[in-house]
């Protein structure tokens, strides 16, 4: 009996020790180790660890601090003093001046009138012919892939060279537009689009529009990929027509892309003189400036003071829009008891 009795505690001390796969195996009930855990040991934060991580983090933290924050702050600045290249030995401090500057020039009103246009005139046909190319491009056919390169290739070219390009399609003398719209017997001469403020403006939409197109046809079909077939095998049995698969099912499954996708591009055709500067220059008689072209010709005056007022009241618009339109946009959800 104490033969087998001193077996038995051997054998417990030797599975209380025996080393295992994650660590020593421990009788049970014991406590584990202070700072260990499942699956490996804890590491300790130390001072050598922090000043490791802090070295790694300082080139990025730096660049963006020199490249986006100082700016910031340097250009913001300047809205409240008089700053202009002509006199660089009074920057004093002015106040709102500039800003009631802005308001007061006989141009403002113009501008914030092109601006809505521009932007209302070119966001609604890129979302209309961006959805119904999306959802041409969902369905499978042959050389589908070829059909998708050339809708997204204009994507890929600079908003500069892309006003260039329609600078020329749209010139009075030997422009492509006049020489098709003549031969389809629309017009009797020759239009001078880019001369006349009557379709400057007409021209330069047309120009954002076949620019555009291409973001919202990316962006909606990667989301309409996601939406599971079987949702619209269901909606065929209950005898559901296209229409109304539109917008019982597509439409609310991707809502969230749309109303992110509307914002952004929002907010990037009204900053995005590129275009109209490649193919009016803001011209003619200002009739085709939006705010951020003119900011820029402020900018090139040398008036650096009234300039960062304006970029200023840019930046405060697009928040208060971007939280308004988030507001409205958001999915109200219903509260269950």
């Amino acid at each position: 009996m104490a033969g087998a009795s001193a077996t038995t505690n051997t054998t417990k001390k030797t599975r209380a020790t025996a080393p295992g796969a994650g660590g020593t195996i421990r009788a049970s009930g014991a406590a584990p180790a202070p700072g260990a855990r499942r699956g490996g040991r804890k590491r300790e934060f130390t001072t050598r660890r922090g000043l490791l991580i802090a070295a790694f983090m300082a080139p990025a933290a730096v660049f963006v601090a020199v490249f986006t924050y100082y700016p910031v702050i340097a250009g913001s600045q300047m809205a409240f003093r008089n700053w202009k290249l002509t006199d660089l030995t009074d920057t004093s401090w002015v106040g709102l001046r500039n800003f009631r500057d802005v308001f007061a020039d006989p141009s403002w009103g113009t501008v914030l009138a092109n601006t809505a246009l521009w932007v209302f005139g070119s966001i609604i046909p890129q979302l209309v012919i961006g959805f119904a190319l999306a959802l041409w491009l969902r369905r499978r056919f042959r050389l589908r892939g070829l059909y998708q390169a050339l809708i997204f290739f204009p994507w890929a070219i600079s908003g500069f060279l892309i006003g260039i390009l329609f600078r020329w399609l749209f010139n009075s003398e030997f422009g492509v537009v006049n020489d098709l719209l003549q031969k389809a017997g629309l017009i009797d001469e020759p239009v001078a689009w880019l001369a006349d403020p009557d379709t400057a403006m007409a021209a330069v939409l047309v120009a954002n529009v076949w620019y555009g197109v291409t973001f919202f046809a990316i962006m909606i079909l990667a989301a309409l990929q996601s939406i599971p077939d079987e949702l619209y095998e269901a909606a065929a049995l209950d005898g559901a027509g296209k229409v109304r698969t539109l917008f019982r099912i597509t439409i609310p499954y991707i809502r969230t892309t749309l109303a992110l996708t509307v914002l952004l591009r929002v907010i990037w055709i009204f900053n995005f003189p590129d275009l109209i500067f490649g193919m009016t220059g803001g011209g003619p008689n200002n009739e085709t400036h939006i705010v951020t072209t003119w900011m820029i010709k402020i900018t090139q005056q040398g008036d650096y003071g009234r300039a960062s007022a304006l970029g200023l009241l840019v930046v405060a618009g697009l928040l208060l829009f971007a939280t308004f339109f988030l507001l409205a946009t958001r999915e109200k959800r219903e509260v269950r008891s």
